[in-house]
């Protein structure tokens, strides 16, 4: 993954980009992390090159957006959606996480607040509870920071960055 620029954000913002770099460079075997807000929107990815390339639709892979974290975010906020419903219905309470496990790698989703998801897709080879564990270490110290103001901020930063451009 690419660093990518913090330049202009709040220390905040800053702060939970950290938190996303330390996810994807300290767990093996993620292939690509998002967090989305409540409304489905991506706010912060592993992947953000290739964020604003999706949504444009100038992809320059011939497979175009498939695999990138735009589409893992419309996956989570499915899963997402369709988990709270299924609670709703069991009267089982919150979600607190999500793991469907396939044939050729697993995706994970965490609650992290208001609503807001933690999305990791994991390769085949992935520990699942190490990944697990470390989503919850994420969770734990961003949900706490991720305020209105805050996915406001992170949204306008993903809109603003020009087709092709590192964030």
């Amino acid at each position: 993954m690419t660093a990518p620029s913090t330049f202009g954000l709040s220390s905040e913002a800053r702060n939970l980009h950290w938190l996303l770099t330390n996810l994807v460079e300290e767990v093996p075997g993620l292939l690509s992390v998002a967090v989305v807000s409540s409304d489905g929107l991506l706010l912060l990815s592993s992947d953000p090159g290739r964020n604003a390339e999706a949504r444009t639709g100038t992809e320059q892979h011939p497979t175009g957006p498939k695999g990138s974290a735009a589409d893992l975010a419309t996956i989570v906020s499915g899963i997402g959606s369709l988990t709270i419903g299924a609670a709703k219905l069991m009267e089982a309470g919150g979600v607190k996480q999500t793991m469907v496990a396939m044939d050729d790698g697993s995706l994970f989703v965490m609650s992290i607040s208001d609503g807001s998801l933690l999305g990791v897709h994991g390769a085949p080879d992935c520990d699942m509870s190490v990944v697990a564990y470390h989503m919850a270490l994420f969770v734990g110290r961003a949900g706490h920071v991720l305020t209105p103001e805050l996915r406001s901020e992170l949204r306008q930063s993903l809109e603003a960055k020009p087709t092709g451009s590192a964030q």
